[in-house]
């Protein structure tokens, strides 16, 4: 059976997540592996990366979606503000939406991803208005938080959900 990894990245944290994904499965068996395209709806089973956007995937991986017919699906993305697994499967139940039902999730996977650092100073410029959110701190602290993910924990665990 052949496989495909499709994948979008702005930061790069859902390309690692992919590569890991491409090391763990058997090499000989992935027809494809990159960004969104019609060379990978070959695959009868197909691993999608998304980056979020507004608590979905982002535009790319969602148009690919719903190209996909009769085929096995894994999603797996990451997500700037994150360590809930319940946020974690609130995102990933919007992004299935996209899956027409012909289709077959065989998994999912998600993890916190560092965002750029134009995001943390957007924080701190919000902050210093005289009225401003109330949790800015709390975003702040999640941007800190984030910067060290995905992390080896985060990658051991992508690797035990595609087993």
């Amino acid at each position: 059976m052949r496989y495909a990894i499709v994948f979008s990245s702005k930061t790069g944290n859902t390309k690692l997540l992919a590569d890991t994904l491409h090391d763990s499965l058997p090499q000989d068996a992935c027809s494809y592996f990159g960004a969104p395209g019609p060379a990978a709806l070959d695959a009868d089973t197909l691993y999608v990366g998304f980056w979020t956007d507004k608590g979905t995937a982002d535009a790319a991986i969602l148009e690919f979606l719903e190209q996909l017919h009769g085929k096995k699906v894994f999603l797996f993305g990451t997500a700037g503000f994150g360590g809930s697994e319940g946020y974690f499967n609130k995102i990933l139940k919007t992004v299935q939406k996209s899956l027409d039902r012909s289709n077959t999730l065989i998994g999912s996977f998600m993890c916190q991803g560092k965002m750029p650092l134009s995001v943390r100073q957007r924080y701190e410029a919000m902050k210093k208005q005289p009225i401003h959110m109330p949790n800015l701190d709390m975003l702040i602290e999640n941007f800190d938080k984030a910067l060290s993910h995905p992390d080896a924990d985060d990658l051991a665990r992508l690797k035990q959900a595609v087993r």
